[in-house]
């Protein structure tokens, strides 16, 4: 056992070298003979050390991926592609008294991959996934020779990095594949996001660590501190990480890394910017979707030219029309893609989009692709014709700004992706109701409406294509348990233009039920966090449509039921609707505002007539003033901590 303790260790101390550090310290003999040795021991013995090198030979194929549910949240970035999109980040971090340092580091282009260790072991890797589960790709990962099994931290840790195949090594693989790899990207997710680990260890993947997405027991004070604690536990972490204390010097390490990104062995798509103060990470807190300390800059993305043979007009719920671009066949960063984004007619017009005619097409952000204007025109191409009737429904157009809108709320695509969405998980979360059985119910019965679905019966369904008995019974048993909903679901289910899930969440907190939802006015709705003025008006537009608020009066005659939180909190700031501005000394502001919640009042992002109570630290400033003006009661923290007291 002190034997094969010290092979391991010697062994995985070379290995660090020769992976993480690009310094081998021994040839590639030696190494082979010490780990040729250690096999022999561990085959006689039968034991084999929890960190032993043989781990990480690739196994036998498993059946399928488990899922893995995160510790903490893995938040994807928000995007900026133009250097203006950037300033407005720094002003928008300025405006809420932050100030602003940052760090800026590569992105790499490859598949997230989050690592979880508990008493100093590796637990299991897993993929990024919605960003709250993902899938266990433990086997696959255990292959990749870049990352620790054993570290020195012993307390519960998640580890956030970027899988990644080495230019040079996917183009040594390449001359000797039976299958083309198109790029190091797919190449990478392929490689984890296979059944059979043996695939993975053929590809040489590694990961490159960037965040400590979970620690137990241990906080850090800024990004430089956390990276410098992956570096110590033995994680491969690029050297370039740079620290600029102005939004001008974050643009000049991005250009440097524009640059200099060319002569790497790394595929890259960009930079990231984050804020490198922990705390003041803490206070901006993050949207639904992205931090709203940190922003991905991508470069500009890879663009090609091909024939656009046609375009199709689709109709979305709220009946805007959309163009979409059919394209002759062609390969575009890593991908083969037939179809891509035109915005509306007028779109099409600037940018002289001719169907015949040779386009520049882009895949926006790497992911979806768009036409970005056309670069020759042929004898045979024709011009696109902007179309005056729906092309499902034949309804008149209507031209509302630089979108056309089918008026008809009964054609097929609308009244499909209506109920589609009123179905969802984030709505109803009716099981087993697709787009497809929107459509054959729209077909065969005109349904056209929510309450529509809840006096379906058996019968009907059972005459539908595909529909067995169990199917049917199931579908209603779906719709049936339906019924009962949260207050928040219930609101995202309604489809209201610009209403995504984190309004909705926003708006159920904000008002006490679907009465006071409804009767809301414009400074209320304004006064809300991330609730701009267009999303206020559409709010409000759609509960003065007579027949939204019957069809809303028929789901609750059917037996519909919104769930509120029905624990009424009362404290001293019962009642109060609060605004925190400046630094506090003794509370982080999430603490501040929990502890009003708890008491009763209400948190509100920013003065308004609404507003009742400012908390104002040191430093406040625009949103002090304002109270001010309005004559909107002020406290300092001394006040404050006196209240929580009483």
């Amino acid at each position: 056992m002190e034997k094969m303790r010290k092979l391991v260790d010697t062994l995985n101390k070379y290995a660090y070298e020769y992976y993480n550090l690009d310094n081998p310290t021994v040839s590639d003999k030696e190494y082979d003979a010490l780990y040729d040795e250690l096999v022999k021991l561990e085959k006689e013995t039968g034991i084999v050390l929890f960190d032993s090198p043989t781990r990480r030979v690739g196994g036998e194929p498993i059946s399928a991926f488990k899922k893995h549910k995160h510790i903490n949240r893995l938040y994807s970035l928000d995007k900026a592609t133009e250097f203006d999109e950037l300033i407005a980040f720094d002003n928008r971090i300025k405006k809420d008294g932050v100030e602003s340092e940052y760090t800026v580091e590569y992105k790499f282009d490859g598949l997230t991959i989050c690592l979880t260790y508990d008493d100093g072991k590796f637990v299991c890797a897993s993929t990024r996934g919605n960003g709250i589960e993902g899938e266990d790709v433990s086997a696959q990962v255990l292959t990749i020779k870049s990352f620790p099994l054993c570290i020195d931290f012993k307390g519960k840790l998640e580890v956030q990095g970027e899988a990644i195949i080495r230019l040079s090594v996917l183009e040594k693989y390449n001359q000797t594949a039976t299958e083309i790899l198109k790029n190091a990207r797919n190449a990478v997710a392929g490689a984890i996001r296979n059944l059979d680990p043996k695939v993975t260890e053929k590809r040489h993947a590694e990961i490159m660590f960037y965040n400590v997405n979970y620690i137990e027991g241990k906080e850090f004070s800024s990004q430089v501190e956390s990276v410098e604690f992956l570096k110590q536990n033995g994680f491969k972490v690029h050297p370039f990480l740079r620290v600029c204390d102005s939004i001008e010097s974050v643009m000049s390490a991005i250009k440097d890394i524009e640059i200099n990104r060319k002569t790497l062995d790394i595929l890259t798509d960009g930079a990231v910017v984050k804020l490198n103060d922990m705390q003041k990470r803490e206070k901006l807190g993050n949207t639904d979707k992205f931090p709203r300390w940190a922003i991905a800059f991508k470069f500009e993305a890879e663009e090609t030219t091909t024939i656009l043979t046609d375009v199709k007009w689709q109709v979305g719920r709220t009946g805007k029309l959309t163009p979409l671009g059919i394209l002759e066949p062609t390969e575009l960063a890593g991908a083969t893609v037939k179809k891509a984004t035109l915005n509306n007619y007028s779109d099409i017009q600037r940018k002289g989009v001719m169907i015949g005619a040779r386009v520049l097409v882009r895949r926006s952000n790497e992911v979806i692709p768009e036409i970005l204007g056309t670069t020759e025109v042929f004898d045979d191409s024709k011009v696109v014709e902007r179309p005056t009737i729906c092309p499902y429904c034949k309804s008149g157009l209507v031209e509302t700004g630089a979108n056309l809108f089918c008026p008809n709320k009964n054609c097929r695509p609308r009244v499909v992706a209506k109920l589609v969405n009123f179905a969802s998980k984030n709505g109803f979360d009716i099981e087993g109701f697709s787009e497809m059985t929107a459509g054959l119910l729209f077909d065969q019965f005109g349904t056209n409406s929510f309450s529509d679905l809840f006096s379906l019966d058996k019968e009907q369904l059972l005459t539908l294509e595909g529909f067995k008995d169990a199917k049917a019974s199931n579908l209603l048993t779906s719709i049936e348990n339906s019924k009962n909903i949260d207050f928040d679901k219930f609101i995202y289910s309604l489809g209201i233009e610009n209403v995504g899930r984190k309004t909705a969440r926003d708006l159920s907190k904000a008002f006490k039920d679907y009465t006071e939802l409804k009767n809301a006015d414009y400074e209320k709705l304004i006064s809300l966090s991330d609730v701009g003025e267009i999303m206020a008006e559409g709010i409000i537009k759609y509960f003065a449509d007579s027949e939204n608020l019957q069809e809303i009066e028929k789901l609750f005659e059917l037996g519909v039921n919104i769930k509120y939180q029905t624990t009424e909190k009362k404290g001293v700031f019962s009642g109060e609707k609060v605004v925190l501005t400046g630094t506090l000394v003794d509370f982080k502001r999430d603490q501040a505002g929990k502890i009003i919640t708890e008491l009763g009042g209400e948190v509100q992002s920013s003065v308004s007539k609404t507003t009742t109570m400012v908390l104002a630290g040191e430093n406040a400033g625009s949103k002090l003033d304002k109270a001010k003006k309005l004559g909107i009661k002020i406290i300092d923290e001394d006040t404050f901590k006196v209240l929580i007291k009483t």
